[in-house]
């Protein structure tokens, strides 16, 4: 990504925080934070990754629906008034799901680790 790209891509991030924290209350879907922003080389498309905690009988797929459905217009009308480009960028939002990996990966190192430990105190007492 240029430099310029990942600005804009920074400011976008910023600027939704503001409608997102809305549609978050109007849903009772917890807490809604933007994790990333990845534009597209022409800045037409924006990729927004949103991680979604907390949410009360709603779950983050139910609150992407929603979103698309219902609060893609109020939210791009925001983002166009906050920020000054030529066009606002069309947006796609998706769950950012690193953090669960990241977990999994963790769960399963934990697993592997009392084995290496094992081990390791096996070779220690032979020295």
């Amino acid at each position: 990504m240029s430099i310029r790209t990942e600005r804009v891509a920074g400011e976008i991030q910023k600027a939704l925080a503001s409608p997102l924290r809305s549609v978050a209350e109007e849903l009772s879907a917890g807490f809604i934070s933007v994790t990333e922003v990845r534009l597209s080389a022409d800045l037409q498309i924006a990729r927004v990754y949103l991680s979604i905690f907390g949410g009360k009988g709603i779950t983050p797929a139910e609150v992407l629906e929603q979103i698309d459905k219902y609060f893609m217009g109020r939210v791009r009308h925001h983002l166009a008034t906050s920020l000054r480009l030529r066009y606002t960028p069309q947006l796609q939002f998706f769950i950012d799901d690193s953090l669960d990996r990241a977990q999994r990966i963790e769960a399963i190192l934990d697993r592997v680790r009392p084995v290496d430990d094992v081990h390791h105190d096996d070779t220690n007492e032979n020295d």
